[in-house]
């Protein structure tokens, strides 16, 4: 951290206790409420939740080659080969709305079409493992899942919506072919590195089984389910996985343990925790920092904070046309650092957000931010740029409407 940038933060930490009226009862709530939304992701969320999907985003960082996606999305790559590696790219790249600008600048500038590479620019933060597992987890498995399917799905349309608005200049765009090193030869057989993969999914999914609730039949949750798949609130199968899923996690360590020992050099390990242990020190602080200034803000649901909660309701409440595109529009100027987002809409969906125009600034929120616009605007001009932000924006602003019309 440099030096201006600690001296920035004393200064901040000295005004805020030296200005904040503590005395204030609205305030002092407030307070208590960012503490207690920080205790209960710290309870419910790390351990079990982020911790394995930061190890699964540092293994897809060190074990897949960027190289390997990358390359696909040159003039003469097949269109459906290319539109389909942009928009599952960023459960390989695991980046933010602003890290994925440099992948971008560089992709489009050695040759690739405007149309893979912006639904790469767009898959890279919205298709991110992490913010969807822990969407699933926090906000509901509905709304992760719905998120999931909206970002590959936009991506796709995203960049054919860009291709066909911008056909005549990419027609004389043909010159140049993406180069990228080959991917580095490795003693492991694909099958080894999926079944790996696959391991840390099931850890992941089982340490984070919810506990089933209470008034529900059948294998879908009942009311009120807020686990990260299909089985809070219901009974029969679910409670049996629930009582298992410790003897089940510490099995697949056991199994993960020995791929790592038998399949893997020392020098790969090595990598691998490194990786991971980037990606936490990358979006620990941040998201801590965002769960303090949500719960500060908007509270948990059903604890009101500093905002009151009828003006969330008045402005993002129900699921009117006008709701989700406020919440898309809003979504695209804002910055998210990575995983901010999710405490953010916890706070909002509890002070009486509507489901759609929350899935609207989900789908617009992690790919745009005004900063992430400039350098855009820098790399392909401005009317590609307002073409590309206004495809997001709409295309957010229906699925929310859809999605909050289904989801009642």
């Amino acid at each position: 951290m440099k030096e201006r940038t600690k001296l920035a933060w004393i200064v901040f930490l000295f005004a805020a206790a030296y200005y904040i009226p503590w005395g204030n009862e609205t305030i002092r709530q407030s307070g208590l409420e960012a503490f207690m939304m920080l205790q209960e992701y710290a309870r419910k969320h790390v351990l079990t939740c982020l911790v394995p999907a930061f190890f699964i985003a540092g293994a897809i960082a060190v074990f897949v080659s960027q190289a390997s996606v990358l390359k696909y999305f040159g003039a003469t790559a097949k269109k459906i080969l290319s539109y389909s590696v942009a928009s599952v790219s960023g459960t390989v790249l695991a980046v933010c709305s602003c890290t994925v600008l440099p992948l971008f600048a560089g992709i489009y500038s050695q040759g690739a079409g405007i149309g893979p590479a912006t639904a790469f620019l767009y898959s890279g933060p919205a298709v991110n493992v992490l913010a969807i597992v822990l969407t699933a987890r926090i906000l509901g498995w509905e709304l992760g899942l719905a998120r999931a399917i909206g970002a590959v799905v936009f991506a796709v349309l995203t960049g054919l919506i860009m291709a066909f608005l911008f056909r005549k200049e990419e027609a004389s765009r043909t010159a140049g072919r993406i180069y990228l090193p080959e991917d580095e030869a490795t003693d492991r057989t694909l099958t080894q590195d999926a079944l790996f993969m696959l391991v840390m999914v099931l850890i992941l999914v089982f340490a984070a089984f919810a506990r089933p609730g209470e008034g529900s039949t059948g294998l879908w949750p009942g009311e009120g389910s807020t686990g990260l798949w299909p089985g809070e609130g219901s009974t029969g199968l679910w409670p049996g996985i629930f009582a298992a899923k410790w003897y089940v996690t510490a099995g697949l360590l056991i199994v993960l343990a020995l791929m790592l020992k038998s399949w893997f050099r020392k020098d790969e390990r090595v990598s691998w925790v490194q990786s991971s242990w980037g990606f936490m020190k990358q979006i620990f602080p941040l998201l801590g920092a965002g769960v303090l200034a949500a719960g500060f803000m908007l509270g948990r649901p059903g604890h009101p904070a500093l905002i009151p909660e009828h003006y969330i309701q008045s402005l993002v409440g129900g699921n009117s046309l006008w709701a989700n595109l406020f919440a898309s529009v809003s979504g695209a100027l804002m910055y998210f650092a990575t995983l901010t987002e999710v405490p953010i809409l916890q706070g909002l969906l509890g002070a009486g957000m509507g489901k759609g125009p929350a899935l609207s600034l989900l789908l617009a929120g992690p790919a745009l931010s005004l900063p992430n616009m400039l350098v855009i605007g820098r790399v392909i001009g401005v009317q590609k740029t307002a073409a590309f932000c206004g495809v997001i924006v709409i295309l957010s602003t229906i699925a929310g409407m859809i999605y909050g019309a289904i989801a009642g």
